[in-house]
């Protein structure tokens, strides 16, 4: 077109475009006739021509006389654009707006922030805890931010943001400053049923995606409520459902009950949390929820340590009442941190860390708070578990979990400062050892790796000692031995070990156990080592050497079968540790063995079974009992039909472990007696009227609801198990128990145990109608007549 043509044209749009109502004419005009169909290149040329319509709203026209007048006259407008209700033309629309509210914010920040992000963030912000609000002067539930207007602001900054996803730090200013609000909205919408929480849902995950790491993860603290980085919905609003499927604001009520008022506080924090820890579980793939899990961590410990350092003004006297405040909210502090922690550990810590570096501030963080916290009081046993994982974990990385390259030698050396401060002050010898080793194990690369580092690896990684990962710079690693050659001849308590290693047959081991066999023993090296290691204290190493023993064994070793009763000895020892890893390795151990020689080992665990060990609590002693009988059921799967030349002991053993004092053990001995009969079936014979007998005089008279259960439950499985056989096998106790399930239904005021008398009726039935009513089968016959 001539020139003269263009400008006219544009003086007439511009005159109109500053009319009311003129920014959606001027829109309609140039857009008629593009519905966005077409194909890509069609659709390649709409989008073209909505970005060029928008950046000439964004630009201010010749005959405006002010920028400020141009932009409070047409930014309204441009609002309004994303709530057009024609759904042809509202794609095309929200992207003319987005484009020029986005050229706007980059050309002009200050104006567009004044007047458009503002107006678009308004209801929002004016339920936020940063802005000032005349509350006192609105009743109670009075709305304060409607239903529609919430819900169409919600979706118009998901319009803005996340789908015109430009990162400037204006536009994550001001997103930033509601994101408090957002959150509360996206922990409500999850409690309830809403279509807020989808869109809330993406406008956090983006402004944490598209933000600095720092930033990001002062926003995440702020929406914990560990600092004020992030201003929160205000004390006195609150959301409630809205009639659409939205949420309003509104002011809320006085809570005069003190108990009701310290409730909904907890279940709020409990809620925040929770929503933090699902919302953190979109973003282990970025590494966000591992620096965030690091920053908790090290929170912890800061948060510790002024906790030591300031007193409690509750107990010394003279403490004024602000003095009392601030212990409080260090108190506060410190269990929010700690419900982040493990809320984080259940939640998200199965893939929390992406990279070599986070698995290095992990350790750092936990190796500093026990340099500056050693495990004392209440807690240390928890304490030092916690720091044995951790010095396990860099030993497991060390010895083949990653494969580590030369820049990875550098992230972890920053350990050895912590390692070698935990090697002088830490109260626990074995720790100071594996904490020097693995300095040494470092500073090396890896190629002179002691003794204690490789069972600490075997141990978490559940590796066979003496099978570790072969480092590149030295010799393959070697089976773990109990204490370092280093330690063993250089250091001051050189005799104090061989010592203890050479009377392992005269002291007990550290769980209570006894000895560890002599080192004079004629097995062969190898295998020496391993029943030394077997009475190692640290848990992995035990609990390594306890499961190379039982590969030794289902490999038939000569020289591991040769020793079978010390192997029993060993195993039987281990069953009484605390540590699960260790008892179940002893309790696999001892599966193994005995369905290799069941004549042998049966008697000896059956033995074990009904009579304790002399000169252990009664608690002990039952629950070591317990795991014997884990061990006798695994024994009896394993041994499959031929378990029937020991029923009787193992039936025997079971019925006397029914009358036990102990109900935990009675419960057991009552569902391993199930499970047996379930195994033996038809070969149950006379034998099933002892079991029916004790279980009927169980469940009538016992008085733990635990045990009766228990009892109904042996009836469940043998029903279970007999299935149309139940009528031939149990003929001649059918009728009785009938009767105790009738009566436990009708009598029984455990749920649980009216339940599983339930579902042995249904079994009953089931197999009763079998019986009576057979299955109508049309047959075929021919008959030939003589």
């Amino acid at each position: 077109a001539p020139a003269w043509l263009r400008r006219l044209c544009g003086h007439l749009l511009s005159e109109r475009l500053l009319r009311p109502g003129g920014v959606q004419a001027v829109v309609w005009g140039v857009l008629e006739g593009t519905d966005g169909g077409g194909g890509a290149e069609a659709a390649a040329l709409d989008w073209k021509k909505c970005d060029a319509v928008g950046k000439i709203l964004a630009a201010c026209p010749q005959q405006c006389l002010s920028l400020e007048d141009y932009y409070r006259q047409v930014c309204p407008q441009i609002l309004d654009l994303l709530h057009i209700q024609d759904k042809v033309a509202a794609r095309q629309f929200q992207r003319v707006a987005t484009t020029t509210l986005l050229t706007m914010a980059r050309e002009q920040p200050q104006l567009a922030e004044r007047h458009l992000l503002q107006p678009l963030l308004a209801p929002l912000r004016r339920c936020s805890e940063a802005t000032e609000l005349t509350l006192e002067d609105l009743k109670a539930g009075a709305v304060l931010v409607p239903e529609t207007e919430l819900g169409s602001c919600v979706e118009d900054v998901l319009k803005v943001y996340v789908v015109g996803n430009d990162s400037s730090s204006l536009l994550l200013g001001s997103l930033q400053s509601v994101l408090g609000v957002v959150f509360s909205l996206y922990s409500f919408a999850k409690q309830n049923v809403s279509y807020l929480r989808s869109p809330c849902q993406d406008i956090l995950l983006w402004f944490l995606e598209k933000a600095e790491r720092e930033q990001s993860l002062a926003v995440l603290e702020g929406l914990a409520g560990l600092s004020s980085h992030v201003p929160p919905l205000h004390p006195q609003c609150q959301l409630c459902v809205g009639s659409e499927g939205g949420a309003a604001v509104v002011v809320e009520e006085t809570i005069s009950d003190e108990d009701e008022a310290l409730y909904q506080k907890i279940s709020s924090e409990q809620c925040r949390v929770e929503s933090l820890v699902e919302l953190l579980s979109h973003c282990q793939k970025s590494g966000l929820a591992g620096d965030f899990f690091i920053h908790c961590l090290k929170e912890l410990t800061q948060v510790a340590a002024e906790d030591e350092a300031a007193p409690n003004p509750a107990v010394e006297p003279g403490g004024s009442l602000l003095e009392l405040e601030q212990y409080q909210a260090r108190q506060g502090r410190k269990l929010l941190v700690l419900q982040l922690v493990a809320a984080l550990c259940e939640g998200v810590s199965d893939t929390v860390f992406t990279d070599i570096v986070q698995v290095q501030e992990f350790l750092a963080a936990v190796l500093h708070r026990a340099c500056a916290h050693p495990a004392q009081g209440p807690g240390a046993a928890a304490e030092a578990q916690t720091l044995a994982m951790a010095m396990g974990l860099v030993a497991a990385v060390l010895g083949g979990a990653v494969q580590l390259k030369s820049s990875d030698f550098v992230v972890l050396k920053r350990l050895v400062p912590l390692l070698e401060e935990l090697s002088r002050t830490y109260p626990e010898p074995l720790t100071q050892e594996l904490a020097s080793d693995l300095c040494i194990a470092i500073c090396t690369h890896g190629a002179c790796s002691p003794g204690t580092v490789g069972a600490a690896a075997d141990g978490v990684l559940g590796r066979k000692p003496g099978m570790g990962a072969q480092s590149p710079a030295g010799p393959p690693s070697r089976a773990p031995s109990p204490t370092s050659p280093r330690h063993r001849h250089g250091s001051p308590s050189a005799g104090r070990e061989r010592g203890k290693e050479q009377s392992a047959c005269r002291e007990p081991g550290a769980s209570g156990a006894s000895p560890a066999p002599c080192a004079d023993s004629p097995a062969p090296a190898g295998l020496q080592e391993l029943l030394v290691s077997a009475y190692d204290p640290q848990p992995p190493s035990r609990a390594a050497a306890l499961r190379r023993l039982a590969s030794l064994v289902t490999q038939r070793d000569p020289e591991a079968l040769r020793l079978q009763e010390k192997l029993l000895q060993v195993f039987l020892e281990n069953v009484q540790h605390e540590d699960p890893f260790v008892y179940l390795s002893a309790i696999q151990g001892i599966a193994l063995l005995s369905s290799e020689y069941p004549e042998r080992i049966l008697p000896v665990l059956l033995a074990q079974y009904e009579c304790p060990a002399q000169g252990t609590e009664d608690a002990m002693a039952a629950v070591t009992r317990m795991k014997l009988g884990e061990v006798l059921m695994r024994v009896t799967r394993a041994l499959g039909d031929m378990v029937f030349q020991h029923r009787e002991p193992l039936i025997r053993a079971f019925l006397r472990g029914a009358r036990d004092p102990d109900s935990a053990l009675r419960a057991s001995s009552l569902s391993n007696l199930g499970e047996l009969c379930q195994h033996l079936g038809f070969q149950l014979g006379s034998i099933i009227q002892e079991v029916t007998c004790c279980v009927t005089a169980i469940a009538r008279t016992d008085p733990e609801a635990e045990v009766r259960r228990a009892a109904v439950h042996v009836v469940v499985v043998l029903l279970r198990g007999l299935s149309e056989k139940a009528t031939e096998v149990l003929q001649d106790v059918l009728r009785d128990l009938y009767r105790l399930l009738k009566l436990v239904v009708t009598a029984e005021r455990d749920a649980a145990t009216v339940l599983h008398a339930q579902l042995a009726l249904e079994e009953l039935d089931t197999a009763m109608r079998r019986v009576l009513f057979p299955p109508q089968a049309l047959e075929k016959k021919i008959v030939v007549l003589p």
